[in-house]
């Protein structure tokens, strides 16, 4: 069953009809080279923008009665129109809108800016379609309905229902504009988009984050009030907060923002959550490479109270999107707490990946158990990045989301209706190995009520799971489709590895870094391996939860034959 989404805003369909668009009733005024007006007079919803993806973003400044009351980036149409995006309009007011418009680009290149295809495209509407246009959109993982997706942000449960936010840009398929996202599920895999939660203001765009539900009205707020905490992306980065009466279907911005500030040029994602050994709120943020860590009795005033991170684990790139957990490890009856670092670049692969450790949190302090020199990572695949965790989960459950996709191309992965989905959603736990605690990453079990009927051979959306026969020899497992494009996965029960290699998966031009064979250790044995195929990924774990690896695939045409050699047991499920 392919994604559930309600429409933005009510009666999203089939903009593309004659019946419901009409060429927009503007004037157009050249101001430059590089700079127009265009005066709009429409009583429609929507201005349907054009975009061109090889064009550089032009400024737009909306503006009504003389006041700026929306700013944006967007790649307007030159030459040809890839897609359109819509721009809200405010039908209750009854004064012309201007839209003033800067292009970046040079006029010597792109011909004189009265003849741009944009002004005779330009139309309005009260509908927008949104019917899926993309042969690679999944059918069991949530995506946008259109426009681009980065990391997942400020997701909760609350009475039967998971909320995602995410990093979105409502006006391309390039990253712009961050905005909040907003959209709900009942199971964990069908989703409903709810429209945008949380947009730019003067303090800036609105980075990642996390909410949390405030049970006990510390915040002033309400009792039960979500409390979103996010990055304010201006001229320098700040963290504010807002809150939801209504079960964060709609926010209201904090009217002391900042609440939390500091002279860092890469401060971000903020992560909150309620730690009952201090009966206090703990926020642990992205200061550089180190963490930050604060507490609250009220979320509104923060102390800084440590950092971590200085000399520990990996420093290729950025940290960003932290999470802190309490987690009891399998097979005792200890709990040692699991702190989450996203990093870019730097991943065991190239470009983005989640590192961790594993340690002790008195509310203040947290001090890793490992040597400064090791590092663990949740995922060995190139694709699993920007991992955070869901406030208030039920049962005591810690179930996380990723993005699924790597800064190295993101941009340039073969859709534009929209870009980016989100892995399966995954329980984590702890387990020892060794002298060491690593992090157990399990697929949430609301993925096994998505299987229909056995079939045969792999279909676009599956899981094979595979019980493994022999530990004296490799087993390997072919996925290929009719005209021999392939991924090939290799349990090693000797060296203790599982590998991917994607090299001949499809279509891997669009980016030099694409091609690759990813390793993972399996921490011991493998007995059974579950594989989650859509129509561009593919996630591999071991059924125990000692290995995990996720990787994007663009195949021209759906794989549809399995071929096993070494010795497994093999069942495939569709997926509904």
């Amino acid at each position: 069953m392919k994604n559930i989404h309600k429409l933005v805003m009510a009666a999203f369909c089939a903009a593309s009809s004659l019946a419901v668009q009409a060429q927009a009733p503007g004037t157009l005024n050249i101001l430059g080279d590089n700079h127009v007006i265009y005066r709009l007079q429409s009583k429609h919803k929507f201005l349907i923008l054009p975009i061109e993806e090889k064009e550089e973003n032009a400024h737009l400044r909306v503006i009504r009665d003389n006041q700026v009351v929306k700013e944006l980036n967007c790649r307007l149409a030159i030459d040809n129109v890839d897609y359109s995006v819509p721009l809200e309009l405010d039908t209750h007011q009854d004064s012309d809108v201007l839209l003033d418009i800067t292009f970046q680009s040079n006029r010597r290149s792109t011909g004189a800016v009265k003849d741009f295809v944009a002004w005779k495209m330009l139309k309005t509407s009260d509908q927008f379609d949104t019917s899926n246009r993309e042969k690679y959109r999944p059918v069991y993982h949530h995506t946008p309905l259109w426009g681009w997706m980065n990391d997942p942000n400020g997701m909760f449960y609350k009475d039967g229902v998971w909320h995602l936010y995410f990093q979105r840009n409502p006006y391309g398929s390039y990253w712009e504009n961050m905005t909040w996202g907003h959209s709900t599920s009942k199971d964990l895999a069908h989703w409903t988009f709810e429209g945008d939660a949380i947009t730019p203001d003067a303090l800036g765009t609105i980075f990642s984050g996390s909410s949390v539900v405030d049970k006990e009205n510390t915040a002033g707020f309400g009792n039960q009030a979500i409390v979103a905490f996010y990055t304010s992306a201006g001229t320098n980065q700040t963290q504010s907060l807002a809150y939801s009466t209504d079960n964060g279907k709609t926010f209201t911005k904090y009217n002391n923002n900042p609440v939390i500030t500091a002279n860092v040029p890469d401060f971000r994602d903020p992560h909150v959550f309620w730690n009952e050994d201090i009966k206090a709120w703990n926020l642990i943020l992205a200061a550089g490479q180190e963490m930050n860590i604060y507490s609250s009795k009220n979320l509104k005033n923060w102390v800084l109270e440590s950092k971590f991170g200085h000399e520990y684990g990996n420093h290729g790139g950025v940290w960003e999107c932290p999470d802190l957990m309490k987690l009891p490890v399998s097979g005792t009856h200890e709990t040692k707490w699991l702190l989450i670092c996203n990093i870019n670049p730097g991943g065991p692969f190239g470009g983005s990946a989640t590192q961790y450790f594993i340690g002790d949190f008195d509310g203040h302090k947290f001090t890793c158990e490992s040597k400064p020199e090791v590092t663990k990572w949740m995922d060995y695949g190139k694709d699993h990045y920007a991992t955070v965790s869901f406030d208030n989960a039920p049962d005591g459950r810690h179930v996380v989301m990723a993005w699924m996709s790597n800064w190295q191309y993101a941009n340039e992965v073969p859709t534009m209706q929209y870009r980016s989905a989100n892995s399966v959603p995954r329980d984590l736990g702890l387990f020892t190995f060794g002298d060491e605690t690593y992090v157990s990453v399990t697929p949430s079990k609301e993925l096994l009520a998505l299987r229909s009927a056995k079939v045969g051979k792999p279909t676009e959306a599956c899981e094979i799971v595979m019980d493994i026969r022999s530990q004296s020899k490799p087993t390997v497992i072919t996925l290929s489709n009719d005209k021999n494009e392939r991924v090939v996965m290799t349990y090693n029960p000797k060296n203790r590895t599982f590998s991917m290699d994607r090299t001949l998966s499809g279509m891997t031009d669009f980016s030099n870094m694409f091609k690759t064979v990813s390793i993972a250790p399996t921490y011991g044995t493998i007995t059974q391996l579950r594989l989650f195929i859509d129509k561009c990924s593919i996630e591999a774990f071991d059924a125990a939860g000692k290995m995990a690896m996720t990787n994007l695939v663009f195949p021209t045409q759906p794989y549809n034959n399995l071929v096993v050699k070494g010795g497994a047991k093999t069942t495939i499920y569709a997926l509904k």
